[in-house]
């Protein structure tokens, strides 16, 4: 797969109306676009840093996979996030190639306007990472 570049980074937070203060006014970074993403019971605020983007992610249930989350780990990192450049679909089609595991059989709808799907921690040094491509 041909990665283009980190899309963004995903923060886990309790409450985004809480943590904003945070980065907005002691890092300077400018929340840009909040949104819901109701299929995967997360809110999530979108800054720019530069040319990439932290995304924080609040539950908006606490069945999300977000809360559970905050629940054993708590707040902080819980995602990287890469730009493909062949499309989500060939991306997953080459991990299936090589036997990584992954969380999602298809790209879904994610934030951002991006279609999204996620391979697995166990696969990937423990790391939850995103695979991610504009809609088109």
């Amino acid at each position: 797969m041909k990665i283009s570049h980190i899309e963004h980074i995903g923060i886990a937070v309790n409450s985004i109306e809480e943590a904003l203060p945070f980065y907005e006014n002691v890092l300077g970074f400018e929340c840009y676009k909040t949104e819901e993403v109701a299929d995967q019971k997360v809110k999530t605020a979108f800054l720019k840093v530069g040319d990439t983007k932290l995304e924080l992610l609040e539950p908006t249930s606490p069945d999300s996979t977000v809360a559970k989350f905050l629940e054993t780990r708590g707040p902080g990192f819980h995602h990287m996030a890469y730009a493909v450049e062949d499309g989500v679909a060939n991306a997953l089609a080459e991990c299936g190639e090589k036997s990584i595991r992954t969380i999602d059989a298809a790209p879904r709808a994610g934030a951002d306007g991006m279609n999204i799907a996620f391979l697995h921690p166990k696969a990937t040094q423990s790391i939850l990472t995103e695979l991610c491509e504009k809609k088109k």
